[in-house]
């Protein structure tokens, strides 16, 4: 009760919604970070983050990780759990399932957190922080920051040291996830092969119907030719305007060489209807 009403006679700085909570790296550190933090309000209903026990935080800086902010927020109450994000989100982070072949993109600069109590009314205390009293990310015997020259070491030590039978392990997943996917997209081709879709076109493949008379190059070209045969044979005429310019050019010099052409047919006829005596 004493450690509660310390925090409500202390004064608390609040910015646009969020309370403005000051941080140090260690105990002796000089420069300040500060956090920026309110409830989690969102439209959708999360039973990972619920609304009444979720702390949303802004601004964690990079070397910021779950631990250092469960030790930065345990002293207001129990945490259950911590989730980290590039961005805010209403869902879960994604995991880190492969160790090599990794999907999931590294969060790096700046990022949010959202802190979920065991207790609701730990989210009012904490939107009460005080803003004279800086949280400590690193307290000692804490969890550690790894930085500089140590994490440099750390990081080689982690890339050169290799365990190569998880490293082929899971290059055969991999490769089997992808032999099972093109052979469904190639089930799929041969379903749809000649079958018009909604919007009326039909996918060509190459891949037969009939598995026992596999295509030759032979039937491959005589396919091809046929195909290109009946593409041109429905090739819309005058759909372009270019196609309109032209057949009407060819319109009109048809219709004056037709025209001189029957002038002299014409003159032709008169001259052989003359009388002529002698």
């Amino acid at each position: 009760m004493s450690r509660k009403k310390d925090m409500e006679a202390s004064d608390c700085v609040t910015f646009e919604g969020f309370t403005v909570v000051p941080m140090k790296v260690t105990e002796n550190s000089d420069c300040l970070h500060y956090l920026y933090i309110k409830d989690h309000s969102a439209r959708e209903i999360s039973v990972h983050k619920p609304k009444d026990r979720t702390l949303f935080v802004l601004n964690v800086p990079p070397y910021c990780d779950e631990q250092h902010i469960t030790e930065m927020f345990e002293h207001i109450d129990k945490i259950q759990r911590v989730y980290i994000h590039n961005s805010p989100s209403t869902g879960l982070p994604h995991e880190h399932t492969k160790n090599f072949f990794s999907s999931v993109p590294v969060i790096e600069g700046y990022k949010v957190a959202y802190i979920v109590f065991k207790a609701k009314d730990a989210v009012s205390r904490a939107k009460k922080l005080p803003y004279n009293k800086p949280l400590i990310m690193h307290k000692k015997g804490g969890h550690p920051i790894t930085s500089g020259l140590s994490k440099w070491i750390n990081e080689y030590k982690e890339d050169s040291t290799v365990d190569t039978n998880k490293l082929q392990s899971e290059i055969d997943e991999y490769m089997k996830e992808y032999d099972d996917r093109i052979q469904q997209e190639i089930e799929k081709a041969k379903a749809m092969d000649g079958v018009a879709d909604e919007d009326g076109w039909v996918t060509v493949t190459r891949y037969g119907k009939n598995k026992a008379a596999p295509r030759t190059e032979a039937h491959e070209k005589a396919l091809t030719k046929k195909e290109r045969k009946r593409r041109k044979d429905k090739e819309l005429m005058n759909f372009y305007s270019f196609q309109i310019k032209e057949s009407k050019k060819e319109h009109i010099a048809n219709l004056r060489r037709k025209f001189e052409e029957d002038k002299q047919r014409i003159a032709l006829m008169k001259a052989s209807r003359k009388f002529r005596p002698y």
